[in-house]
């Protein structure tokens, strides 16, 4: 009898042990890296004549992915190639290179970064060294100033030998609304459509060939993370103009692989629109921070960075909503 006592209680510590673990170490984010062989999560694959993109992990960064959090794309045009991020270090963004030149012999001339944020400009340091123009908003470059050096540490503290020659380096090129390059009878454009997840959020439209790198903007697969400064009522108008500019494209948005516009409203607008409906429940109620935090998110548990962001993203939104 007491044999099988023994045995119950095990089993019901490994349950625990189990239910213990993150998201990230049950692997329910699919493999912590998906190319050994190369410091990139995994190889570009080809969306269209003139671009490619190296789709990231849809999780937290790592060591095991070095980063590569966020998907890395380049196009390629008659003279010259434009990267879409820089990425997180310059292991990064010197493995995306190895993958250009298996490519084209073309030299990559511009560098445009989706906004500030860490995985998106740190790897601009080996680009500028490559002689690459180095693009962004001036949204972005204002990120990079107040939290560039300390967004770095953190990285090098992961990333260990593949941020250890990464340096942080400014944009050579900043704008406001719209800027746009010619890379040999291929146009293509660098857009902010308002407010969005993070300060600078730009797309980049390549009409040709009807694809638009959406950047953060634009999410599926993964929870949008929405931070202390993220204005959610903006970013559902910026997102609306987005939408009615690129309703029949091809979308590689921010995280996750080539898809529809249906896709990430669902993934982005329509989350944003819920959450916000349930705060302002609460706020009709005279609830508080604290039942924010307990809104049923069940809906959306598949995503990955759930586990991360769902209880966090309503408390923030509630703490906005408040002033609004």
């Amino acid at each position: 009898m007491r044999s099988w006592i023994f045995i119950a209680a095990l089993i019901a510590a490994s349950v625990q042990a189990a239910d213990e673990k993150t998201a990230l170490e049950r692997g329910d984010y699919g493999p912590l890296d998906k190319a050994p062989t190369t410091a990139l999560y995994d190889y570009p694959v080809k969306v269209s004549d003139h671009v490619y993109s190296a789709i990231g992990a849809t999780q937290p960064p790592t060591y095991e992915n070095a980063g590569h959090n966020n998907n890395l794309s380049f196009v390629i045009g008659a003279e010259a190639v434009l990267v879409v991020n820089g990425g997180s270090n310059n292991a990064l963004a010197r493995a995306l290179h190895d993958e250009i030149k298996s490519r084209t012999n073309l030299p990559v001339k511009y560098v445009i970064s989706e906004n500030g944020q860490g995985h998106a400009v740190y790897g601009n340091h080996y680009w500028k060294s490559q002689g690459a123009t180095l693009i962004g908003h001036v949204d972005a470059q204002h990120e990079i100033d107040e939290k560039g050096f300390g967004g770095l540490t953190r990285m090098r503290e992961y990333a260990k030998e593949f941020a250890q020659d990464t340096e942080l380096v400014n944009f050579d090129v900043t704008f406001d609304e719209q800027y746009a390059l010619d890379l040999g009878g291929l146009a293509v454009i660098a857009k902010i459509y308002g407010s969005a997840h993070s300060p600078g959020d730009v797309s980049v439209l390549i009409p040709d060939d009807r694809v638009v790198l959406a950047g953060d903007m634009a999410f599926h697969v993964r929870m949008p993370p929405i931070f202390d400064n993220t204005d959610t009522a903006l970013w559902i108008e910026s997102f609306d103009l987005f939408a009615d500019e690129v309703s029949d494209w091809t979308i590689v948005p921010g995280h996750g692989g080539p898809t529809d516009l249906a896709t990430v409203t669902a993934g982005t607008k329509d989350y944003l629109v819920f959450l916000r409906d349930q705060v302002q429940q609460i706020l009709d109620d005279g609830g508080s921070l604290d039942e924010a935090y307990q809104i049923d998110q069940t809906d959306y548990k598949h995503w990955h960075t759930y586990d991360e962001l769902a209880a966090r993203n309503a408390g923030r939104v509630f703490e906005r909503m408040e002033f609004e």
